[in-house]
């Protein structure tokens, strides 16, 4: 497979990613009315998810290296992940999806640019240039007029 291909393939992954985010947002948070319970919700949507990454592993090969063998940071991801889950199941029914997605955006860009500009967390570095500093900021006002109430 080619370098663009597999660029191509790995963008339409993320989009479909994308997509079904503020999906997620709705899906949960209508759970969580449902049982009354935001964290009820999160905590079974994780179950879900933990089965769903075990028939995946089950498939694709257990790790080889052992469970254990990373530095612990690279473990804090399920922390984030948890706090997205539990955060955006309880925010989106009560300031509307648009607005919790907007927001989570808003955050995403920043973040992405400085791991981007310092290479942290041992990320591929890629500094933030006039014209990468430009499309940040237009990312941004669109995400606040796109938020905006009219």
């Amino acid at each position: 497979m080619t370098s663009s291909t597999s660029n191509l393939l790995l963008s339409l992954l993320m989009f479909a990613t994308g997509v079904g985010i503020p999906i997620m947002a709705v899906l949960n948070g209508r759970l969580g009315s449902q049982l009354g319970s935001p964290w009820a919700a999160a905590f079974l949507l994780f179950v879900l998810g933990a089965l769903i990454s075990g028939v995946a592993m089950a498939a694709m090969g257990a790790p080889t290296h052992g469970w254990f063998v990373a530095p612990p940071l690279y473990y804090a991801g399920g922390i984030l992940v948890a706090f997205y889950v539990l955060s955006i199941t309880y925010s989106a029914p009560r300031i509307g999806v648009a607005n919790a997605v907007f927001f989570v955006l808003v955050g995403q860009i920043i973040a992405a640019g400085l791991i981007d500009q310092f290479g942290l967390f041992g990320a591929m570095k890629s500094p933030l240039n006039g014209t990468r500093l430009f499309g940040i900021a237009l990312m941004l006002v669109g995400t606040y007029f796109a938020r905006r109430l009219a």
